[in-house]
């Protein structure tokens, strides 16, 4: 048999080339032409209504993206969006980068060969909570410029970037008109927050930039988001939590939702934002149920912000968004099940939604309920639907936050749970209520991760099998310098500008002087006994104050003033003041004048002769830590450093620098470091930088005890986390990772213990649903024929429970069942009074030992435990992994 290491090996080798075959062999589209109308993108001369997913390719390998966009595309998708991130492709001017997570060509072709479309937002400012709001540094310093306005030096700097991206898709035969997947593009983004700011120059700004991008001839539709000036040439599209109120700044143009924000970023020291799939669903139904025509959730897989790309000030280095596929790329349950199924019912819809040329017919059914109806003829709402209307669909909507309703329409009479939308894809059963999940419930596990193969034990190297990183002997050590380290440090007059010094190579500046104190100053402050203070009027985003080599205290935040008492020693004392970024500022206008570090005036008070301000002394400056511009996390410069062995009574140490090696967990399960026990800095594996660390503790109130989705959105509402770290697991994917010696570099600012570190997994391992054998039957049922040719009777058709694993998982064990009135919820089922004996064999029948099940949910498959009471299904299963062989042979 073959060895671990081989099978591995073998096995990533199949994956790689499975990938690579299908990016080669897929055919994309034929060529079709874009074009829109009042109502709806056209798309090769038909009006279409699109869901899109919001996946941006550098939070996310390569590797990944298959695996994202195809889940996507399972999920419901037409469409994948993405921004362009310009300071990721060209990170000095005229240089530019398509590799890696940067291949932008690679992943459009990807989006093409599953058979999506492509809505490239080429901004080129992005926002996105992404450094510098994806500007590169660089741009700050063309002379003369100003950013995002009518500013000659930014708008050819623009333009070339924005030339340069639609010449490449050209090249590459990417735009729909070529048989690629580029159906729409955006100019800009959210200027419209921020025009106000620029005056006159901002209004001639948004014209010749919607010019300039129609100039370029990618003969697709221009975008421009909440952006109500945009030019009759270019479509105005919405941002929000809610858009069904949305119309565009014409009639000619359709209205366009380019970001549902269905979770919120998290920052740190923050508590974790989560919104509620059932409003989540009701806002997507109402949007489309008051002439929507495209949908895009942003984010649809939020990602990782790699490296220092995490935008600022202060987020986190997660951007899972609470996506429906989370960070890690594992199905978010319920929320992607439940969103995949309001999709499936928006294309039953869609034959009625574009054949309406104007407004749906509105009906009011009662003081906050109301019905939107679409159809290919006159119909009466009192009455039953005529026999020849072939096209119709319903909506009806109760935005009452308290009250379920039953309204009346068509002669039948509808129950409406309070906020939400029914769908009735044919105007007469309910196919879909966005308050009602059917979908299952995903409980992810997180254990210490074992490692591949057998641990041998030598010097330097760690077993994650153990139960953490703990052995002292693992770990070697580098101390960082404090102050200047370097001949390359340099002396001037006055405050200088943080990024004017950095260039943002690094998120660390040191600016040091020299203090005298005299003998009087000593005694004055011993007669009155009080400390002098350093004042700094403002700083952003962290400063650090030593005196003579010791850390006297810290601050964080935006701009904020700083006052920190010092010890002080007669004659000179050494003063070092170390300013960090966490992230550029992201939002907002003027970004170039921003800056970062410290201003205003230095001042040292409480001085016998009364305050010295230190603002014009002489300030020596270094820029980065040694040990960060020496590339010590690289496993080609470990030379460049002199590792010491870790000593256990040196813990915890701040602005040390850490490395141990350690064995890839076995299995296929996402990986994670958990950084809890550490302080804050940033982390690199096998030279990947996994991001910034921080345990900064969220409050501890400001968590409901339970989330209600009724009422209108916002991301206060509904948050978690109070009380804890806002991250401490920290993602590794899977391909940075060898069998075996894999490099972990820490550089820690603060002082963590490293032999608390542990390496973590995550997947599914519980899995839960409940259904009513009342919900609706299921969708799939909406287009099977009957044996005379017709449609299934759908009232005869009964409700299935749908369940899954994570891919390369199987359902190993059903662990509660029970058909007729089980009570609790996931992980707290319990048997009712009515129960039907063969639940638990039916179940394990249907389901054990493979990927995913259905079950119906029925008396037919369960028999009837107690007739005459209203039945439900609740079922809990647990998943397991497959076996190698069983992963290899189905990769083959």
């Amino acid at each position: 048999m073959l060895g671990f290491r081989a099978r591995y090996f073998l096995l990533m080798a199949l994956v790689q080339l499975a990938a690579a075959a299908t990016l080669i062999s897929a055919s994309s589209f034929e060529p079709f032409n874009v074009s829109y109308d009042h109502r709806a993108l056209i798309l090769g001369g038909r009006r279409r209504m699109l869901i899109s997913a919001g996946i941006h390719y550098p939070r996310a390998t390569p590797q990944m993206w298959p695996g994202l966009i195809s889940k996507s595309k399972e999920g419901g998708a037409d469409v994948i969006q993405t921004y362009v991130f310009w300071n990721g492709h060209e990170p000095s001017r005229g240089q530019y980068n398509f590799e890696g997570r940067y291949d932008l060509v690679k992943f459009a072709k990807l989006v093409g060969s599953n058979g999506l479309y492509l809505h490239l937002r080429i901004g080129p400012y992005v926002c996105a909570e992404w450094n510098f709001g994806g500007f590169p540094v660089w741009l700050r310093d063309v002379p003369g410029i100003e950013f995002r306005t009518n500013n000659a030096p930014f708008k050819n700097e623009m333009k070339k970037f924005v030339k340069n991206i639609v010449n490449l898709m050209k090249q590459e035969m990417l735009f729909s008109w070529q048989g690629g997947p580029i159906i729409l593009l955006q100019i800009e983004n959210e200027y419209g927050n921020v025009e106000g700011s620029y005056g006159q120059g901002g209004t001639e700004y948004v014209k010749w930039a919607a010019n300039m991008a129609l100039s370029l001839g990618a003969d697709v539709p221009w975008v421009m988001c909440k952006q109500t000036d945009a030019p009759e040439t270019i479509i105005d599209a919405c941002n929000g939590f809610y858009c069904d109120g949305f119309k565009p700044n014409s009639y000619k143009k359709p209205a366009l939702w380019t970001e549902d924000w269905n979770g919120w970023y998290a920052s740190w020291g923050g508590r974790l934002p989560h919104r509620p799939v059932e409003d989540n669903a009701f806002a997507v139904a109402r949007f489309f149920q008051r002439g929507g025509s495209f949908h895009n959730y942003y984010m649809f897989f939020g990602g990782t912000n790699f490296g220092r790309t995490a935008g600022g000030p202060l987020q986190t280095t997660s951007y899972d968004y609470d996506a429906p596929i989370d960070e890690y790329g594992l199905l978010n349950q319920p929320k992607w099940g439940h969103l995949k199924d309001l999709h499936t019912v928006i294309k039953l819809c869609e034959p009625a939604l574009i054949a309406v040329d104007d407004a749906p017919l509105y009906v009011k059914l009662g003081p906050m309920q109301e019905a939107h109806i679409y159809s290919n003829g006159h119909v009466d709402t009192n009455s039953s639907l005529p026999i020849n209307i072939s096209i119709c669909s319903a909506f009806l909507a109760n935005i009452d936050e308290h009250r379920s309703v039953a309204v009346k329409i068509f002669g039948e009479v509808y129950t409406l749970p309070p906020w939400s939308v029914s769908i009735l894809p044919d105007c007469k059963n309910v196919a879909f209520n966005t308050a009602k999940v059917g979908a299952q419930t995903s409980i992810k596990q997180v254990e210490i991760g074992s490692p591949a193969y057998p641990y041998t034990a030598g010097p330097g190297h760690l077993s994650p099998k153990m139960g953490g990183f703990h052995d002292v002997k693992n770990w070697m050590t580098f101390k960082e310098s404090i102050g200047a380290w370097s001949a390359n440090n340099f002396t001037s007059q006055g405050i200088l500008e943080h990024l004017n010094m950095t260039k943002d190579t690094s998120d660390y500046l040191w600016y040091m002087t020299r203090v005298h104190v005299s003998d009087e100053d000593i005694s004055f402050w011993e007669e009155k006994g009080l400390l002098p203070s350093i004042t700094i009027d403002s700083i952003r985003d962290v400063v650090r104050i030593f005196v003579n080599g010791r850390l006297a205290g810290s601050r964080h935040g935006k701009w904020i003033k700083v006052v920190q008492p010092l010890y002080l020693i007669p004659g000179f004392n050494e003063l070092a003041l170390l300013s960090e970024t966490v992230g550029l500022q992201n939002y907002g206008a003027f970004l170039e004048k921003d800056g970062a570090g410290l201003r205003g005036q230095i001042k040292l008070i409480g001085m016998k002769g009364g305050e010295i301000d230190l603002s014009g002394s002489l300030w020596t400056y270094q820029v980065g830590m040694k040990g960060e511009l020496k590339k010590i996390y690289d496993p080609e410069a470990q030379q460049n450093a002199d590792w010491t062995a870790l000593q256990l009574d040196s813990l915890p140490s701040a602005f040390t620098w850490y490395k141990t090696s350690f064995d890839a967990p076995e299995g296929n399960d996402t990986v994670a470091l958990d950084l809890g026990s550490m302080g804050k800095g940033q982390a690199w594996v096998n030279g990947h930088g996994i991001g910034r660390f921080w345990s900064l503790v969220a409050p501890k109130t400001g968590c409901p005890r339970s989330c209600n989705y009724r009422g209108a959105y916002n991301e206060d509402k509904c948050t978690t986390n109070c009380g804890e770290p806002t991250q401490t697991r920290y993602h590794i994917p899977r391909e940075w990772l060898q069998p075996s010696n894999n490099l972990l570099v820490l550089f820690d600012e603060t002082g963590g213990n490293p032999l608390k570190i542990s390496l973590k997994v995550h997947s599914t391992k519980t899995v839960c649903a409940k259904m009513s054998e009342h919900y609706y039957p299921p969708l799939s049922a909406w287009s099977i024929p009957d044996s005379a040719g017709g449609k299934v009777l759908l009232n005869k058709t009964s409700p299935e429970m749908h369940l899954r694993c994570d891919e390369g998982k199987k359902i190993s064990a059903i662990t509660f069942a029970s058909y007729g009135t089980p009570s609790g919820s996931c992980r707290g089922f319990s048997i009712g009074k009515c129960h039907a004996q063969s639940s638990l064999s039916v179940a394990s029948k249907a389901c054990k030992g493979r990927n995913r099940c259905s079950i119906s949910v029925s008396n037919e498959t369960f028999g009837d435990p107690c007739k005459g009471t209203s039945k439900s299904l609740a079922v809990q299963l647990e998943c397991s992994s497959a076996s190698d062989t069983g992963l290899l042979r189905s990769s083959m």
